[in-house]
């Protein structure tokens, strides 16, 4: 028998934990690790009001004892007596956050039901009473039926009396029969119960939250608001930027017309009018539209909604494997897949991870916005399906969402095939809602703007004036009636890979555009316009200019075999790039790009011919 008893302090992460530690055992510490793991263990010793000492040992942070994390896994072994190298603790010292107490009681009851001496650290009880929440720690220890301590640790208010507790505690050692474990749906009501029952009084912001969250985290109620709020945003991106992009439009056709009205027809004028306009010009037109679903996206992060919408995905998420830590990089990759790709580090589970990265290019970034925007201009008409519901607003939505079925059904596939294994839990803390800062929404607009812009006057302007070379040179002798096109080095190139793509339904154009927006998916839209700024020198410029030559030169199959190539299709090196870094090799980048590209194509085939079955 070991004379020393042993306590564990354990809890959700964030409930200052670590600071109850600290004020528990001051200098008394020392740290190693649990044996066979990574995961640190911090142990200290406590001395009792009579002078004994408790060897007290701090758990890392758990969300409950179905472990989704090594972190996890340590704590429910060690809770439960199954570690290597470590005894069952004698006690247990649950810290909860007072002003999250919902969300916490579900670990502590959890714990609880192990039949261990308990006391209930109630801490940050400071900061909760300052956000207007009042407790009643009586009334909480009568309904957990264990000891309650209100307690502040940074300030150490209430150590006195949980060190009481601990030293009552560890001189009977009486453990109470455990009991039947409670699915974690049970556990949050009665948690919820529980913490209703405790709260004295709370402010009207806080009883609002609770309401809000009636709806917005509500089974039938939740996916609609989300389905609402996605439908209002991409009916934005189309009503709201009709007047800025004319704006735009007008200043490159007066700065086009301007260097004609300058420059003799001359290599000069065609690099700067057919090459730089016409190419960077049919991307930077798109900023509007982009702007505007960043603000959307900025408004819901800021105001505390995009955490619930994480909640609401978890549910969905976990039937094809993956659980909601994978929510926050696939939301990421809805900006650019390179950062969400980056974002997977937070993910513990390495399969989990792994098939995180090989869904998230199927995430509809904000390059893709500028080539579904402009073949949706060119052949979805422009009406009203119903009062303030665009039909192009409608197809739009439709696209974003093809991306999200289509990232379910490859992770669902890829779960049960070459990254099997068992998908993992997820909990989470819901921020309270407030108003988004204007400051803070302008600086993000503002930062993607130079971001945005940056990539088009880089990336977009490199590749374009290179497709203009191409597509320039050779020229075809005077009056021989050719395709300068067709003529050009772009042109033969594209004539023989159109072989390839034809049976899709793609035409020499889009050959021409798949390659060059391999750099950035925008250039699709710029190699466009590019290929009929050469092709008609006579015709004027601008994306009205782009719409009207794809009506011409395009049929509505094609156009729609054409987005759904670009649902699909990983056309950005950059993705790759970050891809193969993260895997550290070529394997995995290698099998993302073959499978996509195989998905593009036999999706974009699917499309055309049931479109021209169908006589569209």
């Amino acid at each position: 028998m070991h004379a020393q008893p042993l306590v564990a302090l354990v809890g959700n992460p964030n409930a200052g934990k670590s600071a109850l530690f600290n004020a528990l055992t001051g200098a008394r510490q020392k740290v190693g690790n649990y044996p066979g793991v990574t995961v640190e263990r911090h142990s200290g010793r406590l001395a009792l009001d009579d002078g004994r000492p408790v060897e007290l040992v701090d758990l890392p942070g758990a969300y409950s004892l179905d472990p989704s994390s090594p972190d996890e896994r340590v704590t429910r072994d060690v809770v439960t007596g199954r570690q290597a190298g470590e005894r069952r603790p004698d006690a247990l010292i649950i810290v909860v956050d007072a002003a999250n107490l919902d969300n916490h009681l579900r670990f502590a009851l959890q714990l609880i039901a192990l039949g261990l001496p308990v006391v209930v650290a109630l801490n940050m009880v400071d900061l909760a009473e300052r956000d207007g929440l009042t407790l009643d720690p009586d009334i909480l220890s009568r309904e957990l039926g264990v000891p309650v301590v209100p307690t502040v640790a940074v300030r150490r208010r209430g150590i006195d009396a949980l060190r009481s507790h601990v030293g009552e505690m560890v001189a009977t050692r009486q453990s109470r029969d455990a009991a039947p474990a409670e699915d974690i749906k049970a556990l949050q009501r009665r948690a919820r119960e529980i913490a209703g029952r405790t709260t004295v009084s709370e402010t009207a912001g806080r009883r609002w939250t609770h309401a809000l969250d009636a709806v917005a985290l509500h089974p039938v109620s939740g996916p609609i608001l989300l389905i609402g709020l996605l439908f209002i945003m991409f009916q934005a991106v189309f009503a709201w930027s009709e007047a800025p992009i004319g704006w735009i439009e007008g200043a490159f056709a007066a700065l086009d017309g301007w260097i004609d009205a300058v420059l003799p027809d001359s290599f000069l004028r065609s690099l700067l009018t057919d090459g730089l306009i016409a190419g960077v010009g049919a991307v930077v037109v798109f900023l509007p539209q982009i702007l505007i679903l960043f603000l959307f996206i900025l408004i819901l992060e800021a105001s505390g909604y995009m955490v619930r919408a994480a909640f609401l995905m978890d549910r969905l998420m976990a039937h094809v494997g993956l659980s909601g830590r994978a929510f926050i990089p696939l939301l990421s990759s809805f900006a650019c897949a390179v950062p969400g790709i980056m974002a997977t580090r937070s993910i513990e589970d390495e399969k989990d991870r792994l098939t995180t990265m090989l869904i998230a290019p199927l995430m509809t970034c904000s390059a893709r916005l500028p080539v579904y925007t402009i073949i949706i201009g060119a052949f979805i008409p422009d009406r009203q399906v119903a009062p303030l519901v665009g039909l192009q607003g409608l197809v739009l939505l439709g696209l974003y969402v093809m991306g999200i079925l289509g990232a379910f059904v490859a992770a669902l596939v890829l779960r049960r095939t070459v990254t099997k294994g068992e998908s993992s839990g997820f909990m989470m803390e819901m921020p309270k809602y407030q108003w988004p800062q204007l400051r803070d929404v302008a600086i993000g607009l503002w930062s993607r703007s130079l971001i945005f812009l940056k990539r088009a006057g880089t990336t977009i302007a490199l590749t374009t004036v290179i497709l203009w070379a191409l597509l320039s040179f050779p020229k075809p002798p005077e009056n021989s009636g050719i395709s300068p096109v067709d003529y050009s080095v772009a042109g033969r190139i594209a004539n023989g890979l159109e072989t390839v793509v034809a049976p899709i339904g793609f035409n020499r154009d889009i050959a021409l555009a798949l390659i060059p927006a391999m750099a950035a998916r925008e250039v699709a839209v710029a190699a466009i316009g590019t290929v009929y700024a050469i092709d008609d020198p006579e015709a004027e410029g601008g994306q009205k200019a782009i719409t009207e030559n794809l009506k011409n030169r395009w049929t509505l199959p094609t156009a729609l075999a054409f987005l759904m190539w670009f649902v699909f299709a990983p056309q950005c090196i950059s993705t790759i790039a970050v891809t193969r870094r993260e895997t550290n090799g070529w394997k995995w980048p290698a099998f993302m790009v073959g499978y996509l590209f195989a998905t593009a194509y036999i999706m974009a085939g699917i499309t055309y011919w049931l479109a021209t079955l169908a006589g569209l």
